[in-house]
Formats: structure tokens, C-alpha cells, sequence
């Protein structure tokens, strides 16, 4: 009696690391991104240039462990290194209208590397090194923060999250650095640190950036962490901590 063979399917291979991110040079200005320990949790942040004078860069935020996000960060790093040169290489891209089609791309690779609903709050910003402009969505992220002569002020959303609905309907807003500006973005980890039952909260974030002596992009991020740590009184384990920013020098 010939007892029949069953081929087993192989298990499914498990989604890769996203790719290490090396920050371009760029022309009289200063981009920097830094994070407290190890990874826990959902947070990405990415650089690429996508022209002569025009570079792109961005911070997500997805909800879940490291192990339950992996496949959708991955898959959000591969539609930002894939899509953003398309939209926005050429010189006369009208950048708003790229930036809006980066987010729509952007929600559905969350959506379909999820498998359903996965919030994910993200700031994606395009830098114009000649003019010294960013154009950006903030999909629910904390608010980036812009400090310039006039002080902090902050750059709400301008989306829902991503990866709630299939048919998101994002906005692009610009803003100018003037020499010496800078931007700042903080996850949601830095803002919810606590010592006992007070959070850090974005007022002091914006408090080390109008006090810090710091002028680079590095250092203005190593200053916030360091002020965070400082306000639990341990090192912060409770969620990613990452900050980016964005200086302009002249």
C-alpha cells in the first residue's frame, strides 16, 4: 500500500529589519535624528535625497511591541524610499500635491502590511535646501515644534493617523526656516515620560529648545533625551524615545 506524501508549506519568512538610515549632507543646514537605549516599540525615522537641492525625511509612530510592528515599518521604509524619488525628483514637482500622495501611499502600506488597522502617527517633511522651505504632513503625530526668533510654535496635524482608513484625506502645509530656525519633532514617547504621575508633556520639550545652548541638530536631540531621563530619574523603558530635527544654518 503506497502511503500518499504531503508536502508541508513552509512557514512564512518573518519581515525584515528596516534599513539603517545614513543622513545626507545638506547645504547650510543640519539634519539629526537620535534615540534613548534600544528599540521597544513602533518608532522609524528615515532620510533620503530625492534631488539636487531637495531631501526627504520622516518619524513614525506605530502602536504595538517591535515584533508586532516589524512588517508594517518595513514596509513604510520600502514605499518612502520607493515612491518619494517618483514624486518629488523632478525640479518643478509641485510639492504639495507629492506630499499629499506620499501620505495616501504611505497609509495604504500600512494598511496592507497590517492586515487590517494599525494607528500610525507619522510627520513626513520635504527640506528645500535653496530655499530653505519644508512642506510636510503630520498624519497625528505629536506636533513638530519650530523655533525661531519668535520663539516655539507648534505644527498640529493636518491628517488622521495613518493606517485607520483606507481613504484618507491629507493636507501639506509649508513653513520657512529662517538662518538659525529649526524643527523639531518628539515621539509620543518623550511627551508620556513619567515620574510618578507627571508626564513630560511638549512644554518641555519646548522648554529645552528655547533654553539649550545647543545650536546642531545632534546636540538639540541629545539635549531633549537627556532632559527626559533626567525628569523619570531612569532610564526611560516605558516606549521608544526618538527625536529628529532640522536646523537651518544659513
Amino acid at each position: 500500500m503506497r502511503v500518499p506524501f504531503h508536502f508541508k508549506k513552509a512557514p512564512p519568512a518573518p519581515p525584515r529589519e528596516p534599513i539603517h538610515s545614513d543622513v545626507p549632507d545638506l547645504l547650510g543646514a543640519e539634519l539629526a535624528s537620535s534615540y534613548y537605549g534600544r528599540r521597544m516599540a513602533g518608532d522609524f525615522y528615515d532620510f533620503i535625497r530625492v534631488g539636487s537641492n531637495r531631501v526627504l525625511f520622516g518619524l513614525l509612530d506605530a502602536a504595538g511591541t517591535l515584533k508586532d510592528t516589524r512588517a508594517v515599518v518595513s514596509a513604510a521604509q520600502d514605499t518612502f524610499r520607493t515612491a518619494g524619488p517618483e514624486l518629488f525628483a523632478r525640479p518643478d514637482t509641485n510639492e504639495a500635491d507629492a506630499m499629499m500622495e506620499l501620505c495616501t501611499q504611505l497609509n495604504q502600506a500600512v494598511l496592507k502590511s497590517a492586515d487590517g488597522v494599525r494607528s500610525c502617527p507619522a510627520f513626513f517633511g520635504s527640506y528645500d535646501e535653496t530655499l530653505g522651505v519644508i512642506c510636510y504632513f503630520n498624519a497625528g503625530h505629536t506636533p513638530g515644534l519650530l523655533r525661531d526668533q519668535a520663539g516655539v510654535s507648534e505644527l498640529p496635524a493636518t491628517a488622521l493617523p495613518l493606517g485607520l482608513f483606507s481613504h484618507l484625506l491629507p493636507e501639506a502645509s509649508i513653513v520657512a526656516l529662517e538662518p538659525g530656525a529649526v524643527l523639531f519633532l518628539a515621539s509620543r514617547g518623550i511627551v508620556e515620560g513619567k515620574c510618578k504621575a507627571e508626564e513630560f508633556g511638549l512644554h518641555r520639550v519646548k522648554d529645552v529648545l528655547q533654553q539649550s545652548p545647543a545650536a546642531g541638530a545632534k546636540e538639540l536631540c541629545v539635549a531633549v533625551l537627556d532632559q527626559v531621563e533626567q525628569f523619570m530619574c531612569a532610564a526611560p523603558t516605558h516606549d521608544d524615545v526618538t527625536t529628529l530635527a532640522l536646523t537651518r544654518n544659513s
